[in-house]
């Protein structure tokens, strides 16, 4: 199986484009040590040919023309894709918002929660994906669902479970108090499966909290692909950036002893990567003293086009 970090950043990429804040500048600056990256997204094979997303950031289409894979075949039909599948773990505008990239009378299937397609399914603009053609599939919790597209399997399992989470931004209900309306399946991990050899791994791009059921999943996993948002609960407030803490949107920090580091440390995870890493977490700089922690704690900080193979 083939793991394509399409994305590395969280929600505005980086920099972000009205962000003046120090990393973002820096990285305008061209200063050594910071690299921009785009939105969240990820893509996996099997075999090379037939390609899941895991999310579809609203960078999609700068992600595609970046990634030779997931280009038309040369010597297919004048339309064709070798994007066969899209899964969505939230409703999250840097999540749903690339469907639209997709758009173009192309087949293949979207997989999400009853939440999210909901979600999906309430707003008309995602009608440009063509319902003849592009089917709607809800999954199912704890289950196993072997991912198909363009009427033929691909080779690639999905177990969807939910996680500690929010329910995405612009569908915050304040009138239901801190929970802010949040239900089962506004947030979910994947197990992902390559079924020809049986290698998974685990993919958590958004989660507040490593509860125990969640620490149990895990244990042992070959590896983990791990919600990166912020190193500091307090970061953006701290940064001047925003008036919210990490908790607040939803999201574990790296660091401090309810942080995501503390959390796996003995799970006996065999590789931890950090993805969906906002603008203002000094762990994006390859120098600091943040991302040296993070290393030394075993945690690698993934980037635009890095590869994993399992």
């Amino acid at each position: 199986m083939l793991i394509k970090v399409l994305g590395s950043a969280a929600g505005g990429g980086f920099p972000q484009w009205n962000c003046n804040g120090r990393m973002s500048a820096r990285v305008r600056r061209g200063e050594a040590g910071v690299s921009a990256r785009t939105q969240s997204s990820l893509a996996v094979s099997s075999n090379g040919r037939d390609w899941v997303l895991l999310n579809a950031s609203p960078d999609l289409r700068q992600q595609i023309n970046e990634t030779s894979q997931l280009w038309p075949d040369a010597q297919g039909g004048l339309r064709n894709s070798p994007i066969k599948a899209v899964v969505l773990t939230n409703g999250d505008v840097d999540h749903v918002c690339g469907l639209i990239n997709l758009r173009e009378g192309q087949a293949f299937s979207l997989y999400a929660s009853d939440r999210v397609l909901g979600t999906v399914n309430a707003n008309s603009v995602f009608n440009v994906l063509n319902p003849e053609k592009v089917d709607r599939i809800e999954l199912a919790m704890d289950t196993p669902t072997a991912l198909r597209g363009g009427g033929s399997d691909i080779g690639i399992t999905i177990e969807a479970f939910d996680v500690p989470g929010k329910v995405a931004l612009y569908l915050e209900d304040a009138s239901k108090g801190q929970s802010f309306g949040t239900e089962k399946g506004d947030t979910i991990g994947l197990k992902v499966t390559d079924t020809a050899n049986g290698k998974s791994f685990y993919y958590i791009p958004g989660c507040a909290d490593v509860d125990e059921p969640l620490a149990e999943r895990i244990r042992g996993a070959d590896l983990v692909m791990f919600d990166g948002t912020l190193y500091t609960d307090d970061e953006m407030i701290a940064q001047g950036l925003s008036h919210k803490s990490g908790q607040r949107m939803g999201h574990i920090s790296m660091s401090g002893d309810a942080g995501s580091v503390a959390a796996l440390k003995d799970l006996g995870v065999a590789r931890k990567i950090y993805v969906h890493i906002n603008n203002s977490n000094p762990a994006l700089d390859d120098n600091s003293p943040e991302r040296k922690a993070v290393e030394a704690a075993g945690w690698e900080v993934s980037y635009d086009g890095m590869e994993v193979e399992l």
